[in-house]
Parts: structure tokens; sequence; C-alpha cells
């Protein structure tokens, strides 16, 4: 790891007491701080939450008062992510579908390749709805679409390993979504800002009881909207993205050759 790294984990959580209480358990083998954002959970959750914080020592609270999305969970985590003096950390979601095994993986390949991104793109089971893995392959495509990246192999799932700086600069002067369009927003933008992305698999369950808060029309839409923005601010970016792919073509032939 490079010298004066440091590393942790940010949950953010929505009405997931029950199954956030797994992935913390399964998380502190790796002995690194927890940041756990309630994003304005129920009190259900919120009583969950509280014996999940003095059961598990390494988990750090940060409560909002409000539900306000994913994403502004996320920034909610960066900013108490710089308060500990984190370089380095690994988005999970707090409703177990990503496997939590892998955590140690992305980390070290973080530490690797402390600059980039280290991205996952979905290893599914029988569990995962045919309607979610289309919907999947249709965002992808406009992710490559909007970054000129072949390389964007996934935009959508939120199991990742950020450098907190560039995140934290971008979050600062960017207006990204933040709800369901927000994985997909940031990783686009942190791509537009040249910041290397690295993809591994990570194992993806849709368990039977799960609670999921994605509302296909309403979401979809956010979604939608979200890329019509995208290729507004790649078209502002086509010439520096042409060159930059231009590039990338040429090093891969010599290489090659």
């Amino acid at each position: 790891m490079k010298a004066g790294a440091k590393q942790g984990v940010i949950i953010p959580v929505y009405n997931h007491g029950r199954a956030a209480g797994a992935v913390v358990k399964n998380l502190c083998v790796l002995g690194l701080p927890i940041i756990m954002v309630d994003d304005g959970s129920d009190g259900e959750t919120k009583f969950l939450l509280e014996n999940i914080y003095a059961e598990f020592h390494l988990t750090v609270p940060v409560r909002l008062e409000k539900n306000s999305g994913k994403g502004r969970a996320f920034f909610a985590g960066i900013e108490k992510a710089r308060e500990l003096g984190l370089t380095h950390v690994l988005q999970i979601d707090a409703d177990g579908q990503h496997d939590a095994n892998r955590a140690a993986f992305f980390l070290s390949e973080s530490a690797a390749h402390p600059d980039a991104v280290i991205c996952s793109y979905p290893e599914y089971d029988e569990s995962a709805p045919a309607s979610r893995k289309h919907g999947r392959k249709v965002a992808n495509t406009w992710a490559k679409i909007v970054t000129l990246s072949p390389d964007m192999s996934e935009a959508m799932l939120g199991f990742r390993v950020y450098p907190v700086e560039p995140v934290y600069r971008l979050y600062q002067h960017s207006r990204i979504d933040s709800r369901m369009g927000f994985d997909i927003d940031i990783l686009v933008r942190l791509c537009w800002k040249n910041i290397p992305l690295i993809f591994h698999p990570v194992r993806v369950v849709y368990p039977a009881d799960g609670i999921s808060h994605f509302r296909v029309v309403r979401d979809n839409m956010r979604i939608s909207w979200v890329y019509t923005k995208l290729c507004c601010g790649m078209l502002l970016r086509l010439p520096v993205l042409l060159c930059r792919l231009v590039k990338r073509r040429c090093k891969r032939r010599g290489t090659k050759t």
C-alpha cells in the first residue's frame, strides 16, 4: 500500500437494518473503519443500527435527518472519511446483494492502483430478474457512449473502491444525481476526469425477502434524465474525449506490434 494510505468502508443505509448487520459482520474481519450512513431510515432500522454500533466497535455512525438518496448519503460518508484521514473507501450496499467476501481483494487492488477506481461488474445467479439484466445492458451501453470508453463495462453496480480526494473535489464542483442515477453519474464524471477505472467481477444475489427501493417507472425516468444530462456534457467534452480515445487505440496498437 502507498505510504500514508488509509482505507475504510462506506455503507449507505435506508431501511435495511437487518441485512446491514450481516454485511457489517462480514466486513469486520478487514479491521477497517466502517462508516454507516443512516439516510433517514424508519424507527425500526434506527433501533437495529444502534445495536450494530454497540456490537461492532469498528462502525462509525453518520445520521441524516431525512432521506436524501444514496448519493447524498455516500457523500456524507466521504466527508466523514476525510475527517478520519481515510484516503480510499469501499462503497458497498446495505442490502446484502453484494458478495462482501470480495472486499479484501478489491481493497488490495486499490492499494496496488491507488489513483484508480476499482469497479465491479456483476456475476448473477438464478435469482436475478431478467428485466434488471436487460435494463443494465441498456444503461451500460449508454455509459460507453457518453464516455467514449470501451473500457466502461459496468456503470450501475455500486461495489467500488474510490480514492477519497478526487471524489470529494468532484462533489464540490458538480451536481451529481443523489438517487438511483448516482452510481452512473459519478463514474462517468470520474472517467471524464481521466481517473483510471479497473473492473473485476463480484457475485450479486437478489434475496427472495430482500427490500428493493427501485421503482421501475420513476427510477428509469430518473436514469434517463441523468443520461440526457451526461450526453450534453459529453458533447462539450467531445474533442478531449476523442483525442483520448485515439491515443488509447494508438497505444494498444503499438503494444500489439
